[in-house]
């Protein structure tokens, strides 16, 4: 397996794999700086943004991004820190009026998702790193395209809707994972094992990742949505 962020690491070296790899650095630097300078005027927007840079950060200098390598349910951590939390912080920094619609969006997002997590998608990925930068383009722009458009839409019921929907893909998901009688990912089949966990029990992990936290800031979004629907239908 030739993945990105190298070979699977074993749990006495993992924490010592830091990637510094100067083009994602170099990128996270230049989207910190373009951005600072767009949102000048808007200190809120430049905490959204430095917050955003930091989890790309964790996400692809940190140990996080070798451990991904050995664990599929690291590599669902991920995932979840991309679409969840970067992508939604990116959509506050460039809080530009959504054109697209929250359905519409919802549905790409969504599409695009579940279509890497289809297992020779996902080992294609891990075995080709144009392949793995394709998978986190997609899912981060197509986040940050859902996350705007729920957000910054001016129709927050439509929004609280969007929301549900994706709280509710996010844990059939995680449940399809959890109770699939056999594993599905062939890069996993060997790696788990120096962790102290079989494929199949790493894939269970996987899958209540997604159920449970993953869920969490749908939950929090959405109720922030309700509020705001509430105070709108009632002024």
């Amino acid at each position: 397996m030739n993945a990105y962020c190298g070979p699977p690491p074993t749990p006495m070296d993992w924490v010592s794999q830091w990637n510094f790899d100067p083009f994602v650095i170099g990128g996270l630097l230049l989207l910190l700086g373009a951005g600072f300078r767009a949102q000048r005027d808007h200190p809120d927007r430049q905490r959204s943004l430095v917050m955003a840079v930091g989890v790309f950060a964790i996400l692809f200098l940190s140990p996080l991004c070798a451990l991904t390598t050995a664990l599929f349910s690291a590599r669902v951590l991920h995932h979840l820190l991309l679409v969840a939390v970067a992508a939604p912080l990116l959509a506050l920094t460039f809080a530009a009026r959504a054109t697209a619609s929250a359905g519409g969006s919802f549905v790409v997002a969504t599409m695009v998702f579940w279509a890497w997590h289809v297992p020779v998608l996902y080992t294609a990925a891990l075995e080709n790193t144009a392949i793995y930068w394709a998978m986190q383009a997609s899912l981060v722009v197509t986040a940050f395209l859902f996350w705007r458009a729920t957000l910054l839409s001016g129709q927050p019921a439509q929004g609280v809707l969007s929301v549900v929907g994706a709280a509710a893909q996010m844990g059939l998901l995680g449940a399809l994972l959890a109770f699939a009688p056999t594993p599905l990912y062939p890069p996993h089949l060997a790696s788990t094992l120096p962790w102290g966990l079989g494929p199949l029990a790493d894939q269970q992990l996987a899958g209540l990742l997604m159920w449970v936290p993953g869920m969490l800031p749908y939950a929090v979004v959405g109720g922030v949505l309700a509020r705001r629907s509430w105070r709108t239908a009632a002024s």
